[in-house]
């Protein structure tokens, strides 16, 4: 490796990972916005999307000046398209987020929904699974990236119970419609937030062992029946 692909690597590396804690930041703000009804975490949320946005186009540019210049190959090359891939998927994490944000803005003004919803679990799953995504990248550890793999059907299962639950909302209270909408969008979102922490996890695997594993956990799921019965 040339001493000038090495500096680019290590500047990139330090790219994706600033990045990384400022999408998990993000999302963290975003579900305590729900939590907590704080309309105005959530506008900070959705205002300072324009940043990740900002950075995510510059790391692209970078990966694809890298490739041209520099043409590196094996591990290296590997490096630069696992990033340039997990680039693009913290943007939508940052993207759900500020839906999520979005839609607690409205919860704020409304009254709690008369039927419980646990939320707070399915949030709490769901940002582990991306620090826990994050932390592989970090790491480098295929091992903890496929714990997960592992867990998103456990999100993917509170997804379908929140589902279920707000049916039961709109049965039983009409006039709360809007709101148990916007939670089933939440809840949505949180489900494809998981998603996509896999697809991280995928891609650390990949750029560690050179294994594709992603359409082995679409198949997987598909057999499972997951695919099925999202809303």
């Amino acid at each position: 490796m040339s001493a000038h692909l090495e500096r680019a690597i290590e500047r990139l590396k330090k790219r994706i990972l600033v990045l990384s804690a400022r999408v998990e930041e993000t999302l963290r703000s975003a579900v305590r916005s729900v939590e907590q009804r704080d309309a105005a975490l959530a506008r900070q949320v959705v205002d300072g999307d324009y940043e990740i946005d900002k950075e995510e186009v510059d790391i692209e540019e970078e990966c694809l000046k890298m490739l041209a210049l520099y043409q590196p190959v094996a591990v290296d090359l590997r490096l630069v398209v696992t990033v340039l891939k997990i680039n693009g998927v913290l943007e939508r994490i940052g993207d759900l987020a500020v839906n999520i944000a979005e839609r607690s803005v409205f919860l704020a003004t409304q009254p709690p929904p008369k039927i419980y919803f646990d939320f707070p679990a399915m949030a709490q799953k769901t940002q582990a699974m991306v620090g826990k995504s994050l932390d592989a990248l970090v790491r480098l550890d295929p091992e903890l990236a496929r714990e997960v793999s592992r867990a998103d059907d456990e999100v993917d299962a509170m997804n379908r119970e929140m589902y279920t639950q707000t049916k039961e909302g709109i049965r039983a209270h009409i006039e709360d419609l809007d709101t148990y909408i916007h939670l089933l969008s939440i809840s949505r979102h949180l489900e494809r937030t998981a998603d996509l922490a896999t697809s991280i996890a995928d891609d650390v695997v990949y750029l560690v062992e050179g294994e594709i594993v992603r359409h082995r956990t679409e198949n997987y799921h598909a057999h499972s029946g997951d695919g099925d019965a999202r809303p």
